[in-house]
């Protein structure tokens, strides 16, 4: 079983892309760095599948919405354990929680973090195939986990979850048909776009937004260091003499960074200055 290599090099873009998103939640959630690296993309047989797992191992099952697909995370038993005792803010030994399954609020804990981790999967996935899923339960052992025929193709994609020193294997496990079905539509009707458009859309609108966005501007003279106790002793008449010459033009000023140089001048009957040249490494 092969995947179309247009289509294989389509699912490992999204899967980098989750895995980058993946490595940035659990790092948040754990509060220790936690790397995720992409190793494979596969077809093969559920049955092959599920014959690659450990058991007991994590199968995180999720049913895909407006079908009945499955969909899988797979993450070994003992790194769920360490997770689960990093959040509840303990030292995260390696070994040190025995292979068990999860107590009830272990299992709440993890499915609140991985639910939001299939929302980076669905995020990343949007441009290949929908892949909005709620799980609907855990599994332990994989060969009780009879989701689809056993010999009917899956995409099995594979990652290397690197945390203190220490690397596990986890996979994400979806019908290979849900997958090629959408690629083949999006391919069909011609709305496929590269990766480097939707960056340069990205790009397009975030500089339109940008350009848009209110900024304070401000003329001013160089600043003048002073003690507190001058400021203390300020009084209505006082002279406060400047260091900023007479010949030199004014600072403009926005947010705290100088922009140009300007000369005082009029427009009517207010105020306003001119331009006479700018910072070049600030522009």
């Amino acid at each position: 079983m092969t995947l179309a290599r247009e289509y294989s090099r389509a699912i490992e873009m999204a899967a980098e892309t989750f895995a980058r998103q993946w490595g940035t939640l659990l790092t948040s959630r754990l509060r220790v760095v936690t790397g995720i690296q992409l190793d494979s993309v596969h077809m093969v047989s559920y049955d092959d599948y599920i014959g690659s797992l450990d058991d007991p191992t994590l199968m995180v099952v999720g049913k895909l919405a407006g079908s009945h697909a499955p969909l899988v995370v797979q993450v070994p038993l003992e790194l769920s354990l360490l997770w689960i005792d990093l959040m509840l803010a303990g030292p995260g030994l390696h070994g040190a929680v025995p292979a068990r399954e999860h107590t009830e609020i272990e299992s709440e804990l993890l499915t609140k973090v991985l639910q939001t981790a299939l929302g980076d999967l669905r995020y990343a996935f949007a441009s290949v195939a929908p892949l909005d899923a709620a799980i609907s339960q855990l599994q332990y052992s994989p060969q009780f986990a009879q989701l689809v025929p056993a010999a009917e193709p899956v995409v099995r994609i594979a990652y290397t979850v690197a945390l203190d020193g220490h690397e596990w294997t986890a996979t994400v496990m979806t019908p290979a048909e849900h997958l090629i079905d959408a690629l083949r539509a999006t391919e069909g009707s011609g709305r496929g776009r590269s990766e480097s458009d939707d960056v340069r859309e990205a790009r397009r609108r975030v500089n339109a937004h940008v350009h848009e966005v209110p900024l304070e501007i401000a003329v001013r003279l160089r600043s003048l260091p002073v003690r507190p106790r001058e400021l203390v002793e300020l009084a209505v008449g006082d002279l406060v003499m400047l260091t900023h010459p007479s010949s030199r033009p004014l600072d403009v000023v926005v947010d705290d960074k100088v922009l140009a140089h300007a000369v005082v001048g009029a427009h009517g009957r207010q105020l306003a200055c001119q331009v006479v040249n700018f910072e070049e490494d600030e522009r």
